[in-house]
Order: C-alpha cells, then sequence, then structure tokens
C-alpha cells in the first residue's frame, strides 16, 4: 500500500519541492495550498487540498477527506521582520498564529491518524530557532517556539512508536525571497514617522544583506531530500540542520558567548 503523507504551504517553494518529490518517490500526496491554481500547478501527481492552518473550517475538512494517513509533513509558515519596538502586536500574533499555533492545530487534528498507522510528524523549522538575527526577532521567536513544541511531541509519542522530526534549514534561496524584498518599503511605513526615523537605515541594511545571502542559499530540493529520509529511514534523525550554513549557525548559536555572538550578527549584516 503507498504510504499516505500531507504536506503543507505546498504552493511554492520547500512545501512545493516536498510534495512533487514525494510524489515521485511514490507517496499518495494530499498538498495544502491556499488557492485552486496552485493545486493545479503542481500536476497531476499530487492531490490538492485547500488548507489554511489558521482556519479551523480547513483544518477539520482536510482531517474528514484524508482517510488513511501515514505522515504530516508541517511546512506553512511566514516570515515577519522589524523592530520590536514599533512592531504592531497584531502582526507579532499572526506570526505566532501561522508558524506556531497552525501547525499545532493541524498536528493535534491528524494525530489519531497517524497513532493508526504509526506514522510521523515532519515539522520544518529554521535555524532561526538556534540564532535571532535583529529585526527577526518574530520570526526567530516562532521558530524557537516551534522546536521546543517538536521536542515535547518526540517524547510524548514514543511510547506509541511514533516519530516527530525537525527539519532546520539554512540559507535556502526561494520565492520568499524576492516576496520579502516587495515588503521592505510597506512595513517600515507602518512603523509611522518615528520608527521610520530610529529604525529605517538599519533595517533596510538588514533586509539587503538577509536577501544577498538567501539568494546565493541552497535549492529548496536539499530540504526535501531530508523530509524523504525522515519518512522513511528506520531510525530517523531527531534534527535535519541542511542547506547553507546550517550547521555552522546552529553550533555558533549553541556556542559562543552572547556578546560575540551579537557582534558577530551585527557585523555579518553591516550594523556594526
Amino acid at each position: 500500500m503507498s504510504r499516505t503523507v500531507l504536506v503543507t504551504g505546498a504552493s511554492t517553494g520547500i512545501g512545493r519541492a516536498t510534495a512533487l518529490l514525494l510524489a515521485r518517490e511514490g507517496f499518495t500526496v494530499h498538498a495544502g495550498v491556499r488557492k485552486e491554481a496552485d493545486g493545479e500547478a503542481l500536476g497531476p501527481g499530487v492531490l490538492p487540498l485547500i488548507l489554511d492552518v489558521t482556519d479551523a473550517g480547513h483544518i477539520a475538512r482536510a482531517a474528514e477527506r484524508v482517510t488513511r494517513l501515514d505522515a504530516l509533513v508541517n511546512v506553512a509558515g511566514v516570515g515577519v521582520t522589524g523592530p520590536l519596538e514599533f512592531l504592531p502586536l497584531d502582526t507579532l500574533r499572526w506570526q505566532y498564529e501561522v508558524n506556531v499555533f497552525g501547525q499545532i492545530a493541524l498536528t493535534q487534528a491528524m494525530l489519531p491518524k497517524l497513532r493508526a498507522t504509526r506514522g510521523r510528524v515532519v515539522t520544518v523549522g529554521s535555524v532561526g530557532g538556534w540564532i535571532t538575527l535583529p529585526f527577526g526577532g518574530p520570526l526567530c521567536s516562532s521558530k524557537h517556539a516551534i522546536r521546543s513544541l517538536n521536542d515535547a511531541l518526540r517524547m510524548e509519542l514514543s511510547p506509541w512508536g511514533m516519530r516527530a522530526v525537525l527539519i532546520e534549514p539554512g540559507s535556502i534561496h526561494t520565492d520568499a525571497v524576492d516576496k520579502l524584498e516587495g515588503e521592505v518599503e510597506p512595513r517600515l511605513a507602518s512603523l509611522g514617522a518615528e520608527g521610520r526615523q530610529l529604525y529605517g537605515t538599519a533595517y533596510r541594511t538588514m533586509v539587503a544583506a538577509g536577501l544577498k545571502e538567501e539568494r546565493s542559499g541552497s535549492s529548496p530540493d536539499v530540504v526535501a531530500r531530508a523530509v524523504h529520509h525522515a519518512l522513511t529511514s528506520p531510525r530517523p534523525h531527531a534534527r535535519y540542520p541542511v542547506g547553507k550554513k546550517s550547521r555552522l549557525l546552529s553550533t555558533l548559536g549553541r556556542l559562543l558567548p552572547q556578546y560575540t555572538l551579537d557582534r558577530l550578527r551585527l557585523r555579518a549584516l553591516g550594523l556594526s
């Protein structure tokens, strides 16, 4: 019997690459997308499923439609950046609604099906779970949160022989890079005159350095291959650092004294 997997965030980037790779490898793939056109663009090898992880109705319908499930791959996410002093709290809440609460809500809905098959939960986090960048507090803190929650889930599911695995990409070149560039000025506009005066130059500098790094990053396919290994290996790793600088940054985040790490981060982003 073909193994059945649900991949969220499959419209673009890592989610799309993962859905297509797993379909080629013989999985029955339900691909969570937010628009019908995105599902059609994936081709006939996958089963598109309209799924916004912040929508309880979408989650309930997905749980009804997917009758058997061997694996859930949580990819859907958004990236919010900006100075915390002026960041609207609703924007910060939205970061967590998608990257944390939405992922957990979908996982809760699918766990009974996964327990029946001794299935696996694979979540795509980030090396940002280990190392926070200036102006990256919203995004990086959400990745810290999902790393901690995945640690708890991994231990809690072990009595049933189930695995919860975390994928931690470094620099990955996806369409989200170009999207971030287009969000710079609207984000600054939302800060108000004082926020733009205090942080505008530094924020633009940080984003420019980050975009340069991401555009030279690894292909989303490296993440897709790590997901495939996590789903098929008899003994998958608890965490998979993948992509450009993933191991370096996670190691620095764990080992370096904080003020030393601060200086390195600011210098790397042109903010020293």
